[in-house]
């Protein structure tokens, strides 16, 4: 159940059979994304119409330049949410094209002039912690400030580690690509640091699994 002091949070990511989220260390996710099904596209979009944001980490935002938005559904793009401790996203990236409303999460230490470049392309600014991104406190400041009930995380390994290392996540969806990629280094669905017994694993429920066109979707719930 969520903590009700914080949004309702979906973890939603493609995956291969081995785990992966890319074809190897800083290639785009989106090369592996062409090899979904328009079926699970659409479910992709119509999951962001339904929440109130979307978030992902400034890596993510460096390597894909995503969008973030709704587009092969009928629906409003959720609040495009990036934890950037520095403030030293491209000004270019397509998230601060201005067509939907943005926050960049910065920390205490960020320099001064990259917040202001970054509020001049039109997107919020808000400083939550001190030397990073405070992400349960970013998480309670979504739901008091910005009327956020649900969110949903299309992040990289390591916003997907952090967010589960602070019990931040409720349930996970994920589309499955019937392909292997290997690598030692290729970026799998979580990163972070190692854990030392099974004690520490992060449990999960499953409660529904369905093909949707030609990908196997699975959905689970977190249990902490």
């Amino acid at each position: 159940m969520s903590d009700r002091s914080r949004p309702h949070v979906l973890m939603m990511s493609e995956i291969t059979a081995d785990g992966k989220l890319t074809l190897k260390k800083g290639a785009s996710s989106k090369i592996l994304m062409k090899y979904m099904a328009h079926e699970t596209e659409i479910l992709l979009h119509r999951t962001r119409a339904e929440y109130d944001a979307i978030m992902v980490g400034s890596n993510t935002i460096r390597i894909d330049n995503s969008y973030l938005t709704v587009r092969l559904v009928e629906g409003r793009s959720p609040l495009r949410v990036i934890p950037n401790s520095r403030a030293d996203l491209p000004l270019d990236a397509n998230v601060l094209k201005g067509d939907t409303p943005t926050l960049i999460a910065v920390c205490e230490e960020a320099d001064p002039g990259r917040v202001a470049a970054i509020r001049a392309q039109g997107a919020e600014v808000v400083t939550v912690g001190r030397q990073q991104v405070d992400l349960p406190r970013l998480m309670q400041l979504l739901k008091e400030e910005y009327g956020v009930e649900r969110l949903m995380i299309e992040g990289g390994p390591t916003l997907n580690w952090s967010m589960l290392n602070h019990r931040l996540v409720d349930e996970i969806r994920l589309i499955h690509l019937p392909f292997i990629i290997g690598g030692s280094d290729t970026p799998s669905l979580v990163g972070g640091m190692h854990i030392e017994s099974e004690d520490e694993m992060i449990r999960l429920s499953l409660k529904r699994y369905y093909m949707c066109g030609s990908n196997l979707v699975t959905e689970y719930d977190v249990i902490y």
